[in-house]
């Protein structure tokens, strides 16, 4: 860890303390006595009002009503945030309105030479998924679907969720214990357990229209309710070997419930189990055109036949 590092989470770490001592910081940062006493005499420099006490027990405090002296950010620290920012636009991501202010923030702590460097790259750097034609850093033109960041402020409090979701224009309610809430090609999804028909449930967030804590005296709790997805886990059905291109797009795009172990030291090969419900048709038109996605570079221990049928449908349409 570098000096200014090291130096920057010594004051985070002793201004969330009523009390420190030397032996602490040295065994917490695993450095040397020397070093942990220079470190506090450059933090003392830098503003923090350190009030040191005398005798065996003796250590340092901050003086009261005092704060950390003003952040400051290194060139890179900037660009590092900044790109951040860039690389997640139209992503539709929750508390996306305070990215704005996030940015108009961190814009004021710099100098004018950062923000040029800013500005250029943001005309130069351009990510998956950006419109070219309003590249704005603080355009908010890609605001997420309204319940989300709702679903989230009652989440972080329970995860026992009663949920209204509309399905085929018919509004249906149920008792969900949330598991995951993750994104994948381009949608929010609610991963939960129903809790009256004990399965697990996926659904968009875009369909979601009301969400509001379950409460109820009989909770299944969270042991209960993993052990019987445990048990409810698929036979796997489709085995795969996967050389260096079909790895390579595999870290391009993979669904999300899909891995792989590596069988290499150098991770060239690699194994992919996983079960495919083939009489779920868009799970398997969604496997089918990504096996054509992952090319030629697989060899096939396992596959339904259902899987065979439509890559042979898929590739007479593309060779006919």
């Amino acid at each position: 860890m570098k000096k200014v590092e090291r130096i920057n989470i010594i004051m985070r770490y002793i201004n969330n303390r009523a009390h420190f001592t030397i032996s602490e910081i040295m065994r917490e940062f695993n450095i040397s006595r020397s070093t942990a006493i220079r470190d506090i005499r450059n933090i003392e420099a830098m503003g923090m009002p350190l009030v040191a006490e005398v005798g065996r027990s003796g250590g340092y405090f901050v003086m009261n009503n005092s704060v950390l002296p003003t952040v400051r950010f290194t060139d890179n620290e900037v660009k590092a945030l900044f790109i951040a920012f860039m690389a997640t636009r139209n992503q539709q991501l929750p508390y996306l309105k305070s990215r704005q202010s996030l940015a108009e923030k961190l814009l004021s702590l710099i100098s004018e030479s950062q923000q040029d460097d800013l500005v250029l790259l943001n005309q130069i750097l351009l990510f998956e998924g950006t419109n070219p034609n309003n590249p704005d850093l603080l355009e908010l033109s890609d605001l997420p679907h309204p319940m989300l960041e709702k679903l989230i402020q009652i989440l972080l409090l329970d995860r026992y969720l009663w949920i209204t979701i509309e399905e085929e224009n018919v509004m249906k309610s149920y008792p969900i214990y949330l598991l995951h809430l993750h994104r994948e090609k381009s949608l929010w999804l609610i991963e939960g357990f129903d809790l009256k028909v004990e399965k697990r449930r996926i659904s968009p967030v875009d369909n979601l229209t009301n969400v509001k804590p379950y409460h109820t005296k009989k909770r299944l709790s969270k042991k209960k309710i993993l052990e019987k997805l445990s048990k409810q886990e698929e036979v796997i059905n489709l085995v795969l070997e996967l050389g260096p291109k079909a790895i390579a797009q595999f870290k391009k795009y993979h669904p999300l419930k899909v891995s792989i172990s590596y069988t290499s030291p150098y991770q060239t090969t690699a194994i992919l189990k996983t079960f495919v419900d083939v009489n779920h048709p868009e799970e398997l038109t969604e496997i089918t055109n990504w096996l054509l996605f992952l090319g030629g570079d697989i060899k096939a221990r396992e596959v339904p036949e259902e899987i065979l049928e439509g890559l042979q449908k898929r590739l007479s349409l593309l060779c006919p």
